[in-house]
């Protein structure tokens, strides 16, 4: 099958193009910038220029693709959320059905249920699944929760940064298990027109989970612990629009708990098997 990918350059979209060119698929990028894209991901990917804010562009990058893999990310404003999020998703979901695409997989996130729907990012992902439905194709969706790979995230010159407390425990994911989840979608017809939860077998807080990275990591070194109230104030007096950002986001998901079924898509797509500590390990052994 000739599967066309929408944002494999990204931290999760690599995994997910180098995972099915693996199980045989041919795969195609959309890229902004094709030689940046071939300078990251080698000579082996086909490259197609191209924007999600371009439907014709998505329209030529389609030609002769059987499959297409959605896995953008929006942002930082909450307009771009919606922007690149949903109506991107929308313009790639529509160019699919008008050229007989016969599957189309979109990573979404842990928290798309419509009780989130008050949270910009999360809206997004809920209309941008609606516009995908309304299409008519066959779908799968998965509502992935919190990955590894986030973690190196959270490190801001050499040091661990944590805003607010992070109590709740979430059951995180590796990018790989994801990966290998949605190259099985596209040979298991009961994936077909399915909404899945996939989390991983261990759950953890943020708190913790940065702190066993923090640990393998950056050994030598401390957490910096913020309260949400002085990263508001810091925002606030230095006019930093994208620590103002990043601090709503973080309250959302200081409370967020995680709500997830993962039966269905375990049975369906095989169970996640990667823990923070078999990930930190695999991690290390890269570098």
């Amino acid at each position: 099958m000739q599967i066309l990918v929408i944002g494999g350059t990204g931290m999760l979209g690599e995994p997910v193009a180098r995972r099915l060119q693996a199980d045989g698929h041919t795969v195609r990028l959309l890229a902004r910038s094709p030689e940046k894209a071939r300078a990251q991901l080698g000579d082996g990917f086909a490259m197609a220029p191209g924007d999600v804010e371009d439907p014709e562009s998505i329209r030529r990058a389609l030609d002769g693709c059987e499959g297409v893999h959605i896995n953008l990310n929006g942002g930082p404003t909450m307009a771009d959320y919606d922007r690149i999020e949903h109506r991107g998703t929308a313009n790639v979901a529509q160019a699919a059905a008008t050229a007989g695409v016969s599957h189309l997989t979109y990573l979404a996130g842990i928290s798309a249920y419509p009780h989130n729907a008050h949270f910009p990012p999360t809206a997004a992902k809920l209309n941008a699944i609606a516009a995908i439905q309304n299409t008519g194709l066959p779908y799968t969706v998965f509502r992935a929760q919190w990955f590894f790979e986030s973690l190196p995230l959270f490190v801001k010159n050499g040091q661990a940064v944590l805003l607010g407390r992070m109590p709740n425990r979430w059951h995180w994911l590796a990018a790989a298990d994801y990966a290998r989840m949605v190259a099985r979608a596209y040979k298991t017809p009961e994936a077909k027109n399915q909404v899945f939860d996939i989390v991983g077998p261990e759950p953890l807080s943020l708190a913790e989970a940065l702190e066993r990275y923090h640990e393998a990591c950056l050994p030598g070194t401390t957490i910096r612990r913020v309260p949400f109230w002085e990263a508001r104030l810091l925002a606030f007096m230095t006019g930093n629009r994208t620590l103002e950002l990043t601090v709503e986001k973080m309250r959302f998901w200081d409370r967020f708990e995680e709500v997830a079924d993962a039966e269905p898509a375990n049975r369906v797509l095989g169970t996640p098997e990667a823990t923070l500590t078999q990930w930190l390990t695999e991690r290390q052994v890269r570098s």
